[in-house]
């Protein structure tokens, strides 16, 4: 409070100073002085005004204050004087901190903040088995929920994509969580509108025709009506009573997946293959629960492991390593954790480097211009300043610039950051990224600006220290060439390193994703439109999807201009795969611990392989005789007749067997391909008749020598024709591919990769100028000495900017050799990631060479325009 009350201590002061001079001076005059000479030697007995007030202030607290908005104007004073090195160092401090805080902000998102759910600490999934898979059986997740003593309750959901028809007589598609009645009571959520249906809503198979909306859902599809509360509407042509809204921040238990819509289980099922009592049908995608107060997690970890031991004994063919561990549910466990978790702390770590970098630059900036100012120093210095005070002026104006360069960096990072909480990378899907920072992100980012600041203001103060007053007042600066690497060299070597890793590693990375639009995945993208529905959003049942799928097929083959049309369930590398346990055909005892293989299995038409252009290489393919009163034939890839039927010479004929016994044939084979992924091991897969193993998903592959786009619309019409209540879309095969989740990873990764390659490449060419200017303003008197002695524009280049370039050279190996080691990581991310490239090799020499250029510009035309005369003359 001293502190804003300092006019009126001012005054008070003042006002003392007064009364005691006047004071004095009437006792002098009383002696025998004339009024004037009394206050005169009044004046002189009580010494300097000025410092009775500063100690005054210093006794009341507010010195340092003082001193403190002294530092600052005077700070701003110089910053002004100097605006290209004011500019130059608040935008590299910005790049830095703006960095740090983006990435900061997601990893906090994604890792360090808690789901919207009540008591978030306390809720976790299920995972069971090595593999720690989240999947489980309606049985055993009833056997799980009923017999544990270690949850409040354990609710349980799949994700599902439905069809919606609000009566409007336009059908869409929103993606239903599809959840145990039970779902937002253990949750411990309350609605913000309506009412939540419960366990007590259940009375069996197709009971409880209700549906929540998401509060987002309910905002952009029915305009907030409060009335919408107790509307009938139809999901799957099934009709359903809307009973409440969720609260605006619930977006459900996956960080990034939002659903639209809640839909009991019970009631989904009533339509479907009744799942619910099939114990070894995994399909539940997730079963999450809040620990007991004062329960550990070891627990109840022990007490799952205890029930899954019982179901292990009394179910062995269905129930196999149940043994259990816990997970926090955002990022699906540690399925995702895991991998986004390293990938986040890969960037952190990244953004970090750049930091440093920026800080290093600075650093040298700070140092340049400390030489520059060395004779103000010195100046001040001899008129009695204190070094104390000089090194805290220059710290001060530091931490201005730093502080000044984090606003500005937080400003950019809020732009970007709410453009990636917008931002929807898929079309199909409703990705919910909540990466808006909050008030740790806005500390962490205030403690980096002050650490930023100290540490750049310090790298001068070794100079000022040893500065010698009398000695650069009286001579001027005089160059001193060091031989040795100081620490400002090895940090500029480790940033030029930095930035040659992310500029080989961004090179890589779009080089693979280049290779990986014209390579072949084991079918033909090109010239190839999609048809995407599915049949049991309009109410068909797996049983009566087939039909209803060959009218389809009849229909768009009955185009003009189509050439071949074909049905899988779904095509290869959209979204992961369906697997299915098999057996050798000798194995009689069929448990989960003796089978060959849970290879990858499609359901496709006669003519799909012809549709999607993928190469026969003996035996034949599905024909339309392969229906459900036939034997089980199966089209099976290579990499099957190698891993499953032990690389037999002549696979045609073979046989194996599916979990309940069923013998299947194999009557072709097909070349290996991609089917999850672009950097996924070579797998096994299957593709079954639709009419033997029939599935509501639908896709339909339409090949035509025409321009896939111009049957978009006729494909559409003859759809729709077979049934008008069927949502669908429809993309070319190739644009499905490149907008799709098979290179999202490695788009997002050749992104950050690029976007910090630039931001380490600006930096680079701060830190190369840096150098060279502060070898400069070392060096301008021994320069000006050369060129009068008859020194020519090389050797002044070579004296300036000789240490720069070295270092740039080995900055630029050592990160080119770090940026091929790490090249090798990026092959897990992007297809055909290889740094053995010469376009990328020389490409990195080539950005290398360019950044030497522009950061040594400036201090190449400065030390060619060194006037010996003028310097003469200044001295």
């Amino acid at each position: 409070m001293t502190f804003f009350s300092r006019s009126r201590i001012d005054r008070e002061i003042d006002e003392e100073l007064r009364i005691h001079i006047q004071m004095r001076a009437d006792d002098l005059e009383q002696s025998g002085l004339d009024r004037a000479e009394a206050e005169r030697r009044a004046r002189i007995e009580f010494g300097g005004e000025l410092k009775i007030k500063e100690d005054t202030r210093a006794a009341a607290g507010i010195a340092w204050l003082d001193t403190l908005m002294q530092d600052v104007r005077f700070s701003v004073r110089v910053l002004r004087k100097s605006p290209g090195f004011a500019v130059t160092a608040i935008v590299t401090l910005a790049l830095g901190i703006g960095a740090n805080a983006i990435v900061f902000s997601v990893l906090n998102a994604f890792i360090l903040r808690p789901l919207n759910v009540p008591d978030a600490e306390t809720l976790y999934q299920l995972e069971r088995g090595k593999d720690k898979e989240g999947v489980q059986s309606y049985p055993d997740y009833r056997d799980l929920r009923d017999r544990n003593h270690s949850f409040d309750d354990l609710a349980a959901y799949d994700i599902a994509l439905a069809g919606l028809d609000t009566g409007d007589g336009n059908p869409t598609r929103a993606w239903v969580d599809v959840v145990t009645g039970n779902y937002f009571d253990a949750l411990h959520l309350q609605p913000f509108l309506g009412r939540y249906f419960h366990s007590a809503d259940e009375h069996g198979v197709g009971s409880a025709p209700y549906a929540v909306l998401t509060y987002e859902f309910w905002h952009a599809h029915f305009n907030d009506d409060p009335s919408v509360i107790g509307r009938v509407v139809r999901i799957n042509r099934r009709p359903v009573t809307i009973l409440g809204v969720t609260p605006p921040d619930f977006h459900g238990t996956m960080l990034f997946f939002g659903p639209q819509m809640f839909v009991p289980l019970v009631h989904e099922e009533a339509a479907a293959t009744n799942r619910l009592n099939a114990r070894g049908s995994r399909w539940l995608f997730q079963v999450v629960g809040h620990l007991k107060p004062g329960v550990t997690i070891q627990q109840a970890v022990a007490d799952l492991n205890a029930i899954g031991a019982d179901l292990e004994k009394t179910y062995p063919k269905d129930d196999a390593q149940m043994t259990f561990v816990l997970a926090r549910p955002g990022l699906y466990g540690d399925y995702l954790g895991p991998v986004v978790q390293g990938f986040l702390l890969g960037l952190m770590l990244l953004a970090a480097l750049i930091l440093v970098a920026a800080c290093a630059n600075l650093g040298s900036l700070f140092a340049a211009r400390a030489a520059d100012r060395a004779r103000e120093v010195a100046l001040r210095l001899a008129l009695g300043a204190g070094r104390a005070r000089i090194v805290r002026q220059l710290l001060t104006e530091a931490v201005v610039i730093a502080l000044l360069g984090g606003a500005a960096g937080v400003a950019v990072s809020l732009v970007v950051l709410r453009g990636l909480s917008a931002w929807q990378p898929f079309a199909r899907f409703p990705i919910h990224m909540a990466v808006a920072p909050d008030a740790k992100v806005y500390v962490v980012a205030l403690l980096v600006s002050l650490a930023s600041g100290l540490f750049c203001g310090a790298v001068p103060i070794r100079q000022v220290l040893r500065t010698g007053p009398y000695e650069i007042v009286k001579a001027g600066p005089i160059g001193v060439t060091s031989r040795r690497f100081a620490v400002r060299d090895l940090l500029l070597v480790a940033q030029l390193a930095i930035c040659a890793v992310l500029v080989t590693s961004s090179l890589v990375a779009i080089r693979g994703l280049v290779r990986s639009t014209h390579s072949r995945f084991g079918f033909d993208p090109h010239d190839a439109l999609l048809l995407d529905t599915d049949l049991g959003m309009a109410g068909y049942a797996p049983n009566t999807a087939a039909p209803a799928q060959k009218r389809i097929l009849d229909a768009l083959g009955r185009l003009a201009g189509v050439e071949s049309v074909g049905y899988i369930d779904q095509p290869p590398l959209w979204v992961g795969t369906n697997t299915m346990t098999v057996y050798n055909d000798r194995t009689t005892d069929l448990r989960p611990v003796n089978a060959a293989g849970n290879p990858a299995v499609f359901h496709v038409s006669p003519d799909y392989f012809r549709a999607a252009g993928t190469r026969m290489l003996s035996g034949r393919s599905v024909s339309w005789h392969d229906d459900a009163s036939a034997p089980f034939v199966a089209v099976v890839n290579q990499q099957f007749v190698r891993k499953i039927l032990g690389s037999v010479a002549d696979p045609i004929g073979a046989h194996f067997k599916l979990r309940g016994g069923t013998r299947v044939e194999v009557v072709g084979v097909v070349e290996d391909g991609k089917y999850a992924s672009l950097t996924e091991n070579p797998l096994p897969v299957m593709f079954v008749s639709f009419q033997q193993l029939p599935s509501t998903a639908t896709w339909f592959v339409l090949r035509s020598a025409r321009n896939p786009q111009e049957l978009a619309g006729a494909a559409r019409t003859a759809l729709l024709s077979v049934d008008a209540a069927l949502p669908v879309t429809t993309e070319t095969w190739d644009s499905e591919l490149n907008s799709g989740a098979v290179h999202f990873g490695p788009r997002v990764a050749s992104a950050a990769l690029g976007v910090l390659g630039v931001m380490a490449a600006m930096l680079s060419v701060t830190g190369i100028f840096g150098l060279a200017a502060y070898s400069l303003s070392r060096r301008t008197r021994e320069i000006g000495i050369r060129i009068a002695l008859g020194a020519n524009h090389r050797e002044v280049l070579r004296a300036v900017l000789g240490r720069s370039v070295k270092l740039l050279a080995i900055g630029s190996i050592a990160g080119l050799v770090l940026g091929l080691l790490a090249s090798r990581v990026l092959a897990f991310i992007v297809y055909q990631a290889t740094p053995r490239d010469p376009i990328v090799l020389s490409g990195v020499v080539v950005a290398m060479a360019l950044l030497g250029l522009v950061g040594t510009w400036i201090p190449a035309q400065r030390a060619l325009a060194v006037s010996p005369l003028l310097l003469m003359r200044d001295e």
